[in-house]
């Protein structure tokens, strides 16, 4: 057996159970660090599924789609991805962090996408952070002796996401409708999906928005004539996160002593969007709740507009309203498309190590990028709103109003690697933070101040939508 020799006090250390189970079965290995330039397809990914049968452990390459439906087609099981507290149960009593794809760690049958065994060398999660394993792929194969090989992966190659050809996203959709609903296509695709149109309140503050005559008594009128929405901003005014001095008595009180106009004029728009399309009843386990999630990326922006040069900084109040609706699309998909939002969670869980776009793609042919860009833009919303969400997820988007998009990807993804949000983090290349002009520790300063203030923020989310 071969080992990195690693200082126990600094150094990420193979958890003693994995070596132990390693030396048992005789496996040689050397413990590398992880990085973003390696080979997804060494890497091996593994998932605990299981249904009233019973568990069963599938171990595929990083660079392919786990399929359900393929796999219910070779087992002839309706299998999904373990519930998380049983795992981290499993997981907890070896002190490991993940799960390494080594077969005989579980007592459960083990079927292997045999592509995996294609590769010279092989990848595996050691069970602690950042700290991979390096197997042979001949001294790994023993180790499947028992296992079944197949295939029910679909490699990456095969999904293709539309990030950046927006013109396309009308007929794409369009086919999305046509393939996956009962609903007859209409001469309009607006007419043919049911989206509700922009709630009266959301249509008043629109014209606020860009009336530069617009004053607080405006859109105190306008907030006021809502019960609900009144209500939440005077409770969001009182709310611990903004510390305000004394009882907030109205809604002009909130906008003048404590939120501000901008604030509140997009802060209200985002509650009257968030009012038209329910949040779905299933969802991806382990995510985080979809308010909480649009607090935080909104609060993130804020703080890292104002870190960007005075002269360089995009309108705050958009940035802001950008932030909460980041993740509009997922609520049009689920609206859109019932039954076959299931599936997407469902292969959210199974496929950890995918970005929501490839399966979306893989099972729809859109994403939600894409219905939630057209979607702003059939609501007449600003067009930097439809840009901000379209290119949210291309780091290196350089187009017009490439600012809003930009600042959701690096808030989404500073957040991703503190552990909050749903998806894997993505490299925040430098030309993202030069584009922007944030260094890059000023960046993680805004993050930080964030989550300082997380107690509040969650009860702010709380209060965001507290009929769900």
């Amino acid at each position: 057996m071969t080992e990195v020799a690693l200082a126990p006090d600094t150094t990420p250390q193979v958890p003693m159970m994995i070596q132990q189970l390693l030396a048992k079965v005789g496996i040689a290995y050397r413990a590398v660090a992880e990085c973003a330039e390696q080979d997804p397809a060494q890497r091996v990914q593994a998932v605990l599924l299981d249904d009233a049968v019973g568990a069963l452990l599938a171990l595929f390459p990083r660079d392919q789609l786990l399929d359900l439906a393929r796999l219910a087609e070779l087992t002839g099981r309706k299998l999904v991805a373990v519930k998380p507290e049983r795992l981290e149960r499993m997981l907890g009593k070896h002190d490991l962090h993940s799960l390494p794809a080594l077969p005989p760690l579980t007592s459960s049958p083990c079927l292997y996408d045999e592509r995996l065994l294609q590769q010279e060398t092989l990848l595996l999660d050691s069970g602690t952070p950042g700290l991979l394993l390096e197997i042979a792929s001949a001294d790994f194969k023993p180790l499947l002796a028992k296992a079944s090989a197949a295939r029910f992966g679909e490699p990456l190659a095969n999904i293709r996401p539309n990030l950046d050809r927006p013109d396309d996203d009308r007929a794409e959709i369009t086919l999305a409708v046509q393939n996956f609903t009962a609903r007859r296509i209409q001469q309009r695709l607006e007419e043919t999906i049911e989206i509700p149109p922009l709630p009266e309140t959301a249509q008043k503050i629109v014209k606020l928005r860009v009336d530069p005559d617009a004053t607080v008594d405006d859109i105190t009128g306008v907030v006021e004539t809502d019960p609900a929405l009144a209500a939440q901003v005077v409770s969001w005014a009182a709310s611990p996160y903004y510390a305000a001095p004394g009882k907030i008595r109205s809604v002009e009180d909130a906008i003048v002593r404590v939120l501000g106009f901008d604030l509140v004029i997009n802060l209200a728009l985002g509650l009257a969007l968030g009012k038209t399309l329910s949040l779905p009843k299933d969802q991806p386990q382990q995510t985080t709740p979809y308010w909480q999630q649009a607090i935080y990326t909104a609060a993130v922006i804020e703080g890292l507009t104002r870190a960007m040069p005075r002269g360089e900084r995009p309108e705050a109040g958009l940035t802001y309203l950008g932030g909460l609706l980041h993740n509009f699309g997922y609520l049009v998909l689920a609206h859109v498309f019932p039954p076959h939002f299931s599936l997407i969670c469902r292969h959210l869980e199974v496929n950890p190590h995918l970005a929501a776009p490839y399966v979306e793609q893989h099972l729809l042919g859109i994403t939600r990028e894409q219905i939630g860009s057209w979607l702003m833009r059939f609501w007449d919303m600003p067009e930097e709103l439809a840009t901000a969400l379209r290119f949210q997820n291309d780091p290196h988007y350089s187009g017009s109003h490439s600012a809003y998009a930009n600042l959701i990807y690096l808030a989404v993804n500073l957040l991703r690697q503190r552990g909050i949000g749903s998806g894997l983090a993505g490299e925040i290349p430098d030309s993202l933070l030069q584009r922007l002009e944030i260094p890059r520790d000023k960046a993680e300063e805004a993050v930080s101040k964030v989550l300082e203030a997380e107690a509040a923020l969650r009860e702010l989310a709380s209060q965001f939508h507290p009929a769900h």
